[in-house]
């Protein structure tokens, strides 16, 4: 099979925006009984974030060097976090509607951003039509086959008592859909298909596993191409994903695998262990640079490498605690990640606020209101975030090209990516001491005795190679990156 993914996505970098919680805008009437901004957030309270509030802050986010956003779900629901979805067709009143969606949509792509959107599929809520309607008129409802109901009468508000129905992990909120059910299917395909032609550059497939059907997503795929075949189509799979990575279901996944090896190697030992327990990665275990390597190595190991190209690559989300939380605080392991991330194959997602050093535990504290008094910034750490992006920006063999391991050894790992005649060299060192790494770069015809590793990040020092070997000075808790000239 001829794989292809989208073009674009290779040389994205995505933001993940949880719309409660980003940004909020004077311009929408807001529900009068809100959560403050600045309170912890709670399972079920609003803060009243909003799609006119994201455009507000399109110049940001540029700022930043965020090419593409990907939002957690936006229809409307009754959960802050709007997995309970109600109407697949109506974007939530309180994030302003259909009407902010479009206006949204076309601030984005005017300034060349992309738009991924949050797809609900495996189950949907109580308040959804064609599931109120059985709860309301029980086996004379018309739409019994939309979902798999067990017996009558329907407990989906009486604690204690069976269901009735099956539900996404026995989440009474949650009703499966029965995607055996044409109609059920069709509405679904139909859903996908709209929302792309609205102009959303792409699917955030949610549980896509739970639907244990490869004609399903087969045909979501073709539906979805059909009307874009630029559209990107990315699914919320934890584990190895070969089964949905063969290029006729999802371009790519959220790349927790790589999520896992950074957490293992940048922040290895001082991890807390609670917070990446229970997680999809879990378990989590410290791993040296060898490991590190080998993980890295293993990941792309697994799939074509168009897929490759086309994974969302990330190091925290709203499902997991945020990653300067679980390093204790440490905000280098972050900025060695975040720098991982950008010379890494793939599409790096950032976690709104990760770059001004939020803070967050397991939900609902990883969902915090985004702080934008810029005094609470840690400016430090998004000055290396914005320039660690703009460097992949700046060299294309960081986006689309080659990937190979130079060196792995004790603490430190020194990546090379390489292009036609661009050669980038990303050295980081994870260890809580400073040494000399010396670079074997025998195997690379292409790096001769005489050429010069000249500093484009976290130094100004550049090196000779000689006898095919190069020797660099790399700081404690350090990431280098030099360009072959």
């Amino acid at each position: 099979m001829n794989i292809t993914t989208p073009a674009w996505v290779p040389h994205a970098v995505f933001y993940q925006i949880f719309p409660d919680r980003f940004a909020s805008s004077a311009a929408l009437t807001k529900p009068s009984h809100l959560e403050a901004w600045d309170h912890a957030p709670t399972t079920r309270g609003f803060k009243g974030g909003d799609l006119l509030g994201v455009v507000e802050k399109l110049d940001y986010l540029q700022d930043l060097g965020a090419t593409a956003i990907y939002f957690t779900p936006i229809f409307q629901s009754t959960a802050n976090h709007r997995y309970h979805t109600h109407d697949y067709y109506r974007i939530d009143p309180i994030l302003g509607g259909n009407e902010a969606f479009k206006v949204l949509l076309d601030a984005a792509h005017a300034r060349g951003m992309k738009v991924v959107i949050d797809g609900v599929f495996n189950h949907a809520s109580r308040g959804f039509y064609y599931f109120n309607h059985a709860l309301e008129n029980g086996r004379e409802s018309p739409f019994l086959d939309w979902f798999h109901f067990n017996h009558f009468p329907l407990h989906a508000y009486e604690e204690k008592k069976p269901l009735g129905y099956e539900a996404w992990w026995g989440i009474p909120d949650l009703p499966k859909f029965n995607t055996n059910t044409p109609a059920v299917r069709e509405y679904i395909f139909r859903v996908a298909e709209y929302w792309i032609e609205q102009g959303a550059d792409g699917w955030r497939l949610d549980v896509p596993a739970e639907i244990n059907d490869d004609s399903f997503w087969s045909t979501f795929r073709a539906r979805v191409k059909a009307v874009n075949p630029e559209a990107y189509i990315v699914g919320e799979i934890w584990h190895e994903a070969q089964r949905w990575l063969r290029g006729d279901q999802f371009d790519g996944v959220m790349n927790y695998q790589f999520t896992k090896a950074c957490l293992g190697f940048f922040v290895g030992r001082n991890l807390d262990e609670k917070l990446a327990a229970d997680v999809g990665y879990a378990p989590v275990r410290p791993v040296d640079a060898a490991g590190f390597a080998g993980m890295l190595l293993r990941n792309l190991g697994l799939y074509d490498w168009s897929i490759n190209l086309a994974q969302l690559n990330v190091l925290d989300s709203h499902d997991t605690a945020r990653f300067l939380s679980i390093a204790r605080g440490d905000v280098n392991a972050l900025k060695l990640a975040t720098l991982c991330q950008m010379c890494y194959p793939g599409a790096p997602s950032i976690y709104y606020g990760d770059e001004v050093g939020m803070l967050g535990a397991k939900d609902p504290d990883n969902r915090r209101g985004f702080p934008w008094e810029t005094a609470r910034w840690d400016n430090s750490l998004r000055d290396y975030v914005k320039r660690a992006i703009a460097l992949r920006a700046r060299f294309r063999a960081l986006r689309d090209g080659e990937f190979g391991i130079l060196h792995a050894a004790g603490d430190v790992v020194a990546i090379l990516r390489k292009r036609g005649e661009e050669k980038i060299i990303a050295v980081f060192n994870a260890g809580e001491a400073g040494t000399t790494v010396r670079l074997n770069v025998a195997a690379v015809p292409q790096i001769r005795d005489g050429s010069m590793l000249i500093a484009e990040f976290g130094t100004t020092a550049s090196y000779a190679v000689a006898g095919h070997q190069a020797e660099i000075r790399i700081g404690p808790r350090e990431g280098l990156v030099f360009r072959v000239g």
